[in-house]
């Protein structure tokens, strides 16, 4: 990929931004030491747009433009029921879930479930989470954004790992989720702005100069078969590399994506997950946290033209690549012309770099106030505690570089991240869910649904390794609720002050919030009617 002296500019002039604007946002008034409120909840000081923007730029990062388009290559269109449904999930967070949490002044969602069960499932949890976090998600923003370095600027693996690693820690260790989040405003623009003029010129390129209506129309009529939102069986064969081919329904099995598990891998990513939620646990109030989350909605409405089209089109052109992961890089390295390829490569920077930060912000603040406070220094002062955030995401940083180079084995990384995040999904969905509105689910229930998620989940891989990994969610998920249920049922004990209350107009929503909700909806239909 040739760089000229514009595209050089354009990148370097970006990476100086974000770190200027880090450091700079994270500057203390004369006299204010941060605390760990400032640190790990941004002084409970984020408005609707920054929660909404940097929800994005949190959520998005190389395992959708290098991880989807991978999957778009290979599937096709279908793949973006992950960014649709997501859309749709955030209204459910935002009316149902916030309310309470935000009433609760809770920092972590282990904190959450501490003061509804007790501190056996906090600690559970919180160990599931940072295992997850730094051995899943962690390590595979760092190999997928190492693996687009390579394959476009000829980077070295390992240099490109940790290159991304301290550029993220240039700013977010030392700033915490303001840093993080008012980064995120600026990462968000050049996501997106950049992410649509790649896919622009790639469908403008593929309609010969015609434009990018011309070029999604080229795009349906050389592969109608992408454009099939619900799969069915043997709808789409994908090759492998041993030669054999591969059910695409195995991934996305057909109405699942509706109205089964989906739902569960969303409401855990969305509604549940420390990565995500901390945004809207900032917010100034309620009302900013809910229009934050729609905004984000329609955000990932329009994601899939960055994320999952360039795929499709590279497909089309019949792209030069090994695995379907390398997609997204081949087309930015042929069809990205000179002078724009320093904002197009940005874009793709930005992603990574802003997760990264998110996600290391997150690790901090579950393992400082989850795990070191309660165990290690109950006493421990408000430096000590944004400290020892600092250290952990330190440590967490440098076991995610030595272990993202292991990730080279995969065929569709996006794919490894669903399906191993979703082992510990059913049970997270279902303490949530029961916790928050059922009064009569008590600790152990939810204790022995957390221990039971991965070891049922690995059992039905091994016993039905046919079975499609979000099917297998779902039978996992009414395990684990039938575990809940039963053992409530069985001890049934008064649960008094833990119990959520849920009183009236606690969910009662703005006028605007409604509106948009309403808008998404209605947008999901069409969407769905056309593609089915």
């Amino acid at each position: 990929m040739e760089f000229v002296t514009l595209d050089y500019a354009v990148f370097i002039g970006y990476c100086a931004l974000i770190i200027f604007l880090g450091l700079y946002v994270s500057r203390e008034k004369k006299g204010h030491k941060k605390d760990s409120k400032d640190y790990f909840l941004a002084s409970k000081g984020l408005t609707w747009w920054a929660i909404g923007a940097s929800l994005i730029a949190s959520n998005i990062s190389a395992e959708q433009f290098i991880g989807m388009s991978g999957s778009g290559y290979a599937i096709g269109l279908a793949i973006a029921t992950y960014e649709w449904m997501a859309a749709l999930t955030l209204i459910v967070v935002a009316k149902f879930f916030l309310p309470i949490f935000l009433k609760k002044g809770i920092f972590t969602m282990p904190q959450f479930l501490e003061q509804r069960f007790d501190s056996r499932v906090k600690t559970t949890m919180a160990v599931f989470w940072l295992m997850v976090y730094t051995f899943v998600n962690l390590t595979s923003i760092l190999y997928l954004g190492a693996l687009a370095l390579r394959t476009i600027m000829g980077v070295p693996m390992m240099y490109g790992i940790a290159g991304l690693a301290l550029f993220s820690a240039l700013y977010s260790i030392y700033g915490g989720l303001k840093a993080v989040a008012w980064t995120d405003i600026v990462q968000v623009i050049f996501l997106v702005g950049g992410g649509l003029m790649t896919s622009y010129l790639a469908l403008d390129h593929l309609s010969d100069g015609q434009g990018f209506i011309a070029g999604l129309k080229s795009l349906y009529e050389h592969a109608p078969e992408k454009f099939s939102m619900i799969l069915d069986k043997g709808e789409i064969m994908i090759p492998q590399e041993d030669g054999t081919w591969k059910d695409a329904y195995i991934d996305l099995p057909g109405l699942s994506v509706l109205f089964g598990a989906m739902w569960i891998a969303n409401l855990s990513y969305w509604g549940c997950n420390q990565y995500i939620i901390q945004r809207a646990l900032g917010a100034k109030n309620l009302k900013e946290a809910q229009n934050g989350l729609a905004f984000a909605g329609y955000l990932k409405l329009i994601l899939p033209l960055i994320v999952v089209i360039p795929g499709i089109v590279a497909f089309v052109l019949k792209a030069d690549i090994v695995k379907p992961d390398g997609a997204y890089p081949w087309l930015l390295s042929n069809f990205v012309p000179a002078g724009f390829k320093g904002l197009a490569f940005a874009a793709l920077i930005a992603a990574v770099v802003s997760s990264l930060s998110s996600m290391i912000n997150s690790i901090a603040t579950i393992f400082t106030m989850d795990i070191y406070k309660p165990f290690f220094n109950q006493e421990a002062s408000e430096g000590k505690l944004v400290n020892t955030g600092r250290l952990i995401s330190g440590v967490c940083l440098v076991i995610a570089i030595i272990v993202a180079p292991a990730l080279s084995s995969l065929e569709q990384a996006f794919q490894f991240i669903q399906e191993f995040t979703g082992f510990i999904s059913p049970g997270v969905v279902a303490i949530f869910l029961f916790g928050l509105f059922w009064k009569k689910a008590t600790p152990n229930s939810a204790l022995w649904a957390a221990l039971l998620s991965i070891p049922l989940s690995f059992l039905f891989k091994v016993l039905m390794p046919a079975l499609p990994f979000l099917d297998r969610m779902g039978f996992v998920f009414l395990a684990l609720c039938a575990v809940i249920i039963g053992i409530s049922l069985y001890e049934n004990k008064d649960q008094g002050d833990k119990a959520i209350s849920l009183e009236k107009g606690l969910f009662n929503t703005s006028n605007t919030f409604n509106m948009l909700a309403i808008g998404i909806c209605g947008l999901l239909v069409v969407l769905y009617t056309l593609l089915w």
